[in-house]
């Protein structure tokens, strides 16, 4: 009873060692997909110093690799989508961020993806003001903050702060010698789409990248 008891442990023992080495070599004939960067990041960090992420900027555009890859452009005031498009200067864009200012109101970032037209560009306006619907049912300040921005957005306002563009090193280093270009921040090319975050560097952080004041009244239109 006793050897029969340990050969079963033994035959076990050895199946499992069979069982593992079988998941081994399926693993290794069929590894597991990379999906792809996902922890990259568009834009300055809580708290950095603008002088430092403007700097960090532009030494992300200092390379010998032509291929081309995302990078985020700021900008030192708000733009209308046609301004926009026009400091692109042919560069596609993929994102426009935009973000009605008011004096001391928090206002919301809204994120619009475009297909790099024309045309695209300069309606993301009227689909960020559209995407501002579901904050107007919030509490009553976000509902006005909402509501205003919404607004002002369908009014085609210079609301435009960030915006995320596809191109060489050489086109984004031209891109950021053009007037209202306040810093262009490139990824490294192997950087997916869809799988990096986008912060914009709002032309209100002058010293540091810290939340905006929020204590101001909410205009009525």
């Amino acid at each position: 009873m006793r050897s029969r008891g340990v050969s079963g442990v033994v035959g076990g023992v050895l199946v499992a060692a069979l069982v593992v080495g079988v998941l081994a070599v399926i693993g290794y004939l069929n590894p597991v997909r990379q999906l792809g960067v996902s922890t990259d990041r568009l834009g300055p960090d809580s708290g950095e110093q603008v002088i430092d992420y403007v700097a960090r900027a532009e030494a992300s555009l200092r390379t010998d690799n032509p291929e081309t890859r995302w990078a985020s452009v700021s900008f030192d005031r708000e733009l209308t989508a046609e301004q926009a498009y026009e400091v692109a200067g042919g560069v596609r864009i993929s994102q426009v961020l935009l973000r009605v200012p008011l004096d001391r109101v928090q206002t919301p970032i809204v994120t619009v993806g475009v297909s790099g037209s024309e045309r695209s560009v300069l309606n993301s306006t009227a689909r960020a003001a559209s995407l501002l619907e579901e904050s107007l049912g919030a509490s009553d300040r976000q509902a006005q903050i909402a509501a205003v921005s919404q607004r002002r957005l369908l009014d085609g306002c210079a609301c435009v702060v960030t915006v995320v563009m596809r191109g060489t090193p050489v086109e984004l280093t031209d891109v950021a010698s053009r007037a209202d270009v306040r810093a262009v921040q490139a990824l490294p090319p192997d950087a997916v789409s869809g799988k990096f975050a986008v912060e914009p560097l709002l032309p209100e952080h002058v010293d540091v990248v810290a939340p905006l004041p929020d204590d101001g009244p909410v205009p009525i239109a």
